[in-house]
C-alpha cells in the first residue's frame, strides 16, 4: 500500500509541474526496492523519467530530458577528435594566445609515453582523429616520436607556427608520415602587417616560408588565421593569397579571436557556449582546446583510461544541456 501511495503522490505532483521540471516525493516506510520497481514501471508507462532514488525519496522528471548527444552531427560528437597539448612553451609570444604560451612559459610536456598510450586507447574509444598542439610542438626534441606514435594509430593533425623547419627539426619533419599527417600552420593575413602586429616582426615571412617548405616536402597543409570577429568576413584577398600557395580552399581555417589566455578581448567562450572537444594536457582533461589553461573548463586530472575521460565529458555535456533546457520555460499570456 505504501508503494501505491507513492504512485498517487507522483500522479498528483508530476501533473502539476512544467515539462522537464522535477518533483521529489517521500517514499515512506516499507520495502524501498519494491517501491523503486513500481516507480520505474510507472515512469516507463507514462513517459516520465526516474532521476534518482535516494534515501527516503524519489525524484522524477515530467517527460524525459532530451539527449543533446543524439542531436549532434557525428563529427561534433565529443571524443570524435582528441586534442593533446604536447607542451606549452613557444618561440613566439602572440598577444592573443589562448594557452598563454611564450619563450618564458614552462614546458609542461605531455611526454611520448602518455602520447603513445593516448593514441593506442583513442581508436578503441571511438576517436577518429588526433590533434597535437602547443605551445610550439617543434621545440620538443622528440616531436617525430610523438607524431609517429599518433600516425601509427589514427590520422593526425599537427599545429605549428611553421617557423622552425630547418636543421634537425627539418630532418624530424621529413621522418613524419605524409599519408597520415596534416600540418596546420598559423597565418593571420595575406600581407605581413596584421600577422606581425600580433606575433612579432618578421614572423609572417618565416611562416610563409614554412608553408612552402611543408608543401615542398609533400605534406597536406592547412592554414589557420585567428582574427577579431569583425574581420572574419570578406576575406577573399586572403583566400586568393592562400590559393597562390597551393592551399586547398577546404584547408583555409578562419577562427574568431577568443577572450581567453592573454587576449584582452574576443568572443566569450564558456562551458555553456562550447560543444566540448576532449583536450588532454600534462595536468589532465579539459573541455575544449581554447581553454586548456583555464580552471573553469578543467574536467578531471584522470587522463586514463581515455574512454572514461571521454565519457565524463559527454556526461557533463548531457547534464549541462538538460539543465539549460529545464531552465527555459514557455510562459503563455494568450
Amino acid at each position: 500500500m505504501v508503494s501505491q501511495h507513492v504512485i498517487l503522490d507522483l500522479v498528483e505532483q508530476v501533473g502539476a509541474i512544467a515539462r522537464s521540471d522535477t518533483v521529489t516525493v517521500p517514499l515512506g516506510p516499507g520495502d524501498h526496492a519494491q517501491t523503486q520497481i513500481m516507480v520505474e514501471d510507472w515512469c516507463a508507462r507514462t513517459g516520465n523519467e526516474l532521476v534518482e532514488m535516494r534515501g527516503e525519496s524519489a525524484t522524477v522528471r515530467r517527460g524525459r530530458a532530451p539527449d543533446p548527444l543524439a542531436e549532434l552531427a557525428p563529427e561534433l560528437m565529443p571524443g570524435t577528435r582528441l586534442w593533446m597539448y604536447t607542451n606549452f612553451d613557444c618561440n613566439l609570444a602572440c598577444d592573443y594566445c589562448c594557452a598563454r604560451s611564450s619563450p618564458q612559459t614552462a614546458r609542461r610536456a605531455l611526454g611520448v609515453d602518455r602520447v603513445r598510450r593516448l593514441a593506442n586507447e583513442a581508436s578503441e574509444a571511438g576517436v577518429s582523429e588526433l590533434i597535437l598542439t602547443g605551445g610550439e610542438p617543434f621545440l620538443l626534441p622528440d616531436i617525430d616520436e610523438l607524431v609517429a606514435a599518433c600516425t601509427a594509430m589514427l590520422p593526425t593533425t599537427l599545429l605549428t607556427n611553421g617557423m622552425l623547419f630547418r636543421g634537425r627539426r627539418l630532418e624530424a619533419l621529413r621522418r613524419m608520415d605524409r599519408s597520415r599527417l596534416a600540418l596546420q600552420i598559423s597565418l593571420d593575413s595575406g600581407t605581413p602587417d596584421l600577422h606581425d602586429s600580433h606575433r612579432g616582426q618578421g614572423s609572417w615571412e618565416r611562416a610563409v616560408a614554412g608553408i612552402r617548405i611543408a608543401r615542398d616536402e609533400g605534406f597536406r597543409v592547412r592554414v589557420a588565421a585567428t582574427l577579431p570577429y569583425e574581420l572574419t568576413h570578406e576575406l577573399e584577398p586572403f583566400h586568393d593569397f592562400l590559393d597562390s600557395l597551393g592551399i586547398a580552399r577546404e584547408d583555409h581555417v578562419i577562427r574568431a579571436l577568443a577572450h581567453r589566455g592573454v587576449a584582452d578581448h574576443g568572443v566569450e567562450l564558456t562551458l555553456e557556449t562550447l560543444i566540448p572537444e576532449v583536450t588532454v594536457t600534462a595536468e589532465g582533461v579539459y573541455w575544449h582546446p581554447v581553454s586548456a589553461d583555464h580552471e573553469d573548463q578543467f574536467v578531471t586530472p584522470q587522463i586514463f583510461p581515455l574512454r572514461a575521460a571521454i565519457d565524463e565529458v559527454r556526461q557533463r555535456f548531457t547534464e549541462q544541456r538538460a539543465h539549460a533546457t529545464a531552465a527555459a520555460r514557455w510562459f503563455p499570456c494568450a
